[in-house]
């Protein structure tokens, strides 16, 4: 089936990139966001500024709407490019609107994304026979660098790219390679979501930078500066856990490092020192990045709650320990005050309360 219509949910630094490429590639781009505000410097544009590789340009998304019902009538496909964060908000909004037909990618899944959305949509009572799938990033390095306007820094290489059920993914991979050639198949939902590389490094280096943020507003490079070789060695033991729970899900082990420079994130030399601390200094699609201003932010509400949360539960699921990881999750829910162990992404908001380890397996090729 041909991928000509393309509703893109989400208008911040990634939807904006996808529905600026999609539109300029003659894709029927609809551009929705749940804030008249985000849009209306797009609206006073008449489109979205694009910059690439030094290039500048312009595209023109066929609508701009606050209508989730006006932006997924008729559409092929579906790109959620919001925070995960938002993902129950979007599930319950798209119920009664879904078609036979229609495929939705969640751009990225984080964490448990596809289990949690399509959990979500189960509970909503959709009847619609949809298929549903997600990358481990976004398609994109990018960011806003104005109102209306997008700079990419570097698309993200070896994007991998599973369904749910996981029985759907080589024909759903290959129809979502017309949109996003960089996508590569991942063998389930599990492998995408234990290869979340924010959830690996972003709680860490916000929690080591905490006096730094609140001294100067996030006044630093957050990569190039922040990420000290003790912030380093914090990820490091992250990824040890995690590559843990890998191995007890039967999945290939791939160091952070690795998936990192496969990423297109760092430089071979990097990689092959396998050091995290290298790996991130020598990250250029990085390098000019600034800290967030505040701890109310995606590195935390996103990649503690959505990412790191839902990995040590599933990590329990299999009576593996993460002590580091629970740390983390501790000090960021108390700078927070909220407790991502219940706010965050748990083991029932992803259908998987009392499932056993072999149930799990089966429920990610099958579906629930």
């Amino acid at each position: 089936m041909t991928i000509e219509k393309v509703a893109v949910l989400g208008a911040g630094n990634g939807g904006c990139a996808a529905a600026a490429d999609l539109a300029q590639r003659n894709f029927e781009v609809r551009l929705f966001s749940r804030s008249q505000n985000t849009l209306d410097p797009i609206n006073q544009r008449g489109g979205i500024e694009l910059v690439e590789g030094g290039k500048e340009s312009f595209a023109v998304p066929r609508l701009l709407t606050t209508n989730i019902a006006e932006a997924v009538d008729g559409v092929d496909l579906i790109i959620t490019t919001a925070p995960a964060v938002a993902h129950e908000y979007l599930a319950q909004s798209l119920v009664a609107h879904l078609k036979d037909g229609q495929r939705i990618l969640l751009n990225p899944g984080h964490t448990g994304g596809s289990l949690h959305f399509a959990n979500l949509l189960r509970r909503g009572g959709t009847k619609a026979a949809i298929k549903l799938c997600e990358t481990v990033t976004l398609s994109y390095i990018c960011r806003m660098t104005a109102p209306a306007r997008v700079e990419i820094y570097r698309r993200t290489t070896h994007l991998r790219c599973a369904a749910f059920p996981g029985n759907d993914t080589g024909k759903l991979v290959k129809e979502i390679g017309e949109i996003f050639p960089n996508v590569v198949p991942a063998e389930n939902v599990l492998e995408t979501g234990f290869c979340n590389i924010n959830a690996i490094m972003h709680p860490a280096g916000m929690l080591g930078n905490a006096g730094w943020i609140e001294k100067t507003n996030g006044d630093f490079y957050y990569y190039r500066e922040g990420i000290t070789p003790a912030v380093a060695a914090w990820i490091e033991e992250v990824d040890k856990e995690r590559l843990h729970i890998v191995k007890r899900l039967g999945l290939k082990p791939i160091r952070f490092v690795d998936i990192f420079h496969q990423a297109g994130l760092t430089s071979d030399e990097a990689r092959a020192s396998g050091s995290v601390y290298r790996a991130i200094h020598e990250s250029e699609p990085n390098r000019t990045i600034k800290s967030p201003a505040t701890f109310d932010h995606r590195y935390i509400k996103e990649d503690v709650g959505y990412g790191l949360a839902p990995m040590a539960e599933i990590g329990r699921l299999l009576d593996v320990k993460t002590p580091v990881m629970d740390a983390l999750i501790t000090l960021a829910s108390v700078i927070s005050r909220t407790d991502y162990r219940k706010n965050g992404l748990t083991l029932e908001a992803m259908g998987l309360a009392g499932v056993s380890a072999q149930e799990l397996q089966k429920i990610v090729k099958d579906g629930f």
